[in-house]
């Protein structure tokens, strides 16, 4: 038995000893500052840009770390101490994250290209639509005492339905959201995003993006302190958004204030706040998308989770990719399970995800919210639009009609039928894609009476019309 057991140890500590990765930088951009610290984020450190145990060491011009034994495939990037100056390609651009499996003794020999701070060349280079705007490149923060800059995505139809209110989400990271130029590890695309659903139907929503404050990112994050990293200003910065920014966003905006109609989404990081954010003010969030969640920050929010009390149709949306860490879908599925044993229903009140392809990065994300946001918001949308009057402007002629009958409208046409005097369905088109003008030839109709039935904005509108066509 203890030869078994000698044995087992043996193959432990040999184990441990071979499945080292070491990791060679031999060539650094000329743009790296002579002072800066090269760290190694990844999966193997919950990639955290500033950790200690995980900053290489410099000799001359080249610099090397040995990685802590481990198994499998892992996904890392270098950093200079933060996200906003992590590596990027010669020209500063975002590259996607480097990968290796661990291996005997394994030896990896790289160059680092450039950084994202450090981007070559001049001009503007925004990817954000017209519709996002800058409420204030410095908003204070009363209760951090600093400034950020905050951006926000108005809906297609903001300026032109002057009476119409919209639900709002907040997000962080704001640098990522909406513009490739601004983006520290490459945007998120809301407002294209957000832009083309409306386009396709959806009701619009606001998105307020809030700047992170760089080094300062993850004590701003979390409400908890974590000994190792940090943390602990989160309570602050969540009543900055909460008492200061919502307000003014609310009485500045055509909003619609209630906390079924305001949402928070944030990732890694940014998805523990958010959690903390419902538990905190349910009164105020009634709706959130937790991408790749930090939960491992502080085993706090399970306890927070437990004494909170289920606020009536809040909505959590979690997602996460399966290789992300050793310990991102433990931890997503733990939070879950608590708010489940507080009352909430899985695929009701929770959508938990989780994809086997997906990465700790800004393009997972991107590629994620799009459903986030359909989960969250298409029961409250429907209902908004059931519930609210809109006023359709709508303009037929010639009315009596003589052989085309020409339809103008302040909203988007989805579909039009035709029924005459006895309801029977005469004439039907589901537009491809959806107009605000429609022609139709009714030279084959009988004279008379006709019911038009129009599909705006997902509406029924309903009109009379006369075919009075000259034989």
């Amino acid at each position: 038995m203890k030869k078994h057991i000698f044995l087992f140890i043996t193959f432990i500590i040999s184990f441990n000893l071979v499945a080292q990765v070491t990791i060679n930088v031999n060539s650094v951009s000329s743009s790296t500052p002579a002072n800066d610290d090269i760290f190694i984020a990844g999966s193997f450190n919950n990639w955290n840009p500033v950790d200690a145990n995980y900053k290489l060491i410099k000799n001359g011009t080249t610099y090397s770390i040995v990685l802590p034994a481990g198994s499998g495939n892992a996904e890392y990037k270098f950093t200079r101490g933060s996200w906003a100056t992590v590596e990027g390609d010669a020209n500063g651009n975002v590259i996607g994250n480097r990968k290796f499996t661990y291996s005997v003794n394994g030896v990896l020999n790289l160059t680092i290209a450039g950084w994202e701070d450090k981007k070559q060349g001049g001009g503007s280079n925004s990817t954000a639509l017209p519709n996002v705007k800058i409420v204030s490149n410095s908003f204070f923060i009363p209760q951090l005492k600093k400034t950020r800059k905050i951006w926000i995505y108005l809906p297609n139809d903001y300026d032109s339905n002057t009476t119409k209110k919209y639900p709002v989400i907040y997000l962080h990271d704001g640098q990522n959201c909406f513009d490739n130029a601004t983006s520290f590890a490459g945007e998120w695309g809301i407002d294209e995003t957000l832009s083309n659903k409306q386009k396709n139907g959806d009701y619009g929503c606001i998105a307020v993006a809030i700047e992170n404050g760089g080094g300062s990112r993850i004590d701003e994050y979390s409400p908890y302190i974590n000994l190792q990293y940090g943390g602990g200003k989160g309570i602050e910065y969540l009543d900055f958004i909460a008492l200061t920014l919502k307000p003014y966003i609310d009485s500045a905006f055509r909003t619609k204030p209630d906390y079924l109609n305001t949402a928070i989404v944030g990732s890694s990081m940014g998805g523990l706040i958010s959690s903390y954010a419902m538990l905190k003010y349910s009164n105020i969030f009634g709706k959130a998308g937790i991408f790749s969640p930090a939960l491992w920050f502080s085993n706090s929010i399970f306890v927070d989770a437990i004494n909170s009390n289920k606020t009536t149709n809040q909505k959590y949306y979690f997602v996460c990719g399966k290789n992300e860490s050793a310990t991102m879908v433990k931890w997503q599925d733990s939070l879950n399970a608590v708010l489940i044993s507080k009352g909430f229903k899985i695929n009701v009140d929770i959508k938990n995800v989780v994809k086997p392809e997906g990465t700790h990065s800004e393009a997972f994300w991107k590629a994620e919210f799009g459903a986030c946001y359909d989960w969250l918001f298409q029961s409250n949308n429907l209902q908004s639009k059931k519930n609210e009057k809109i006023n359709f402007n709508i303009e037929i002629y010639p009315n009596p009609s003589t052989h085309l009958l020409n339809l103008n409208c302040n909203y988007n046409i989805n579909s039009v039928a035709i029924f005459d005097n006895s309801q029977k369905e005469i004439y039907y088109n589901e537009l491809e894609k959806s107009t605000q003008n429609i022609s139709i030839n009714t030279t084959t109709f009988v004279n008379g009476i006709y019911i038009l039935q129009l599909n705006i904005n997902n509406q029924i509108v309903t009109k009379k019309i006369s075919i009075l066509n000259e034989f």
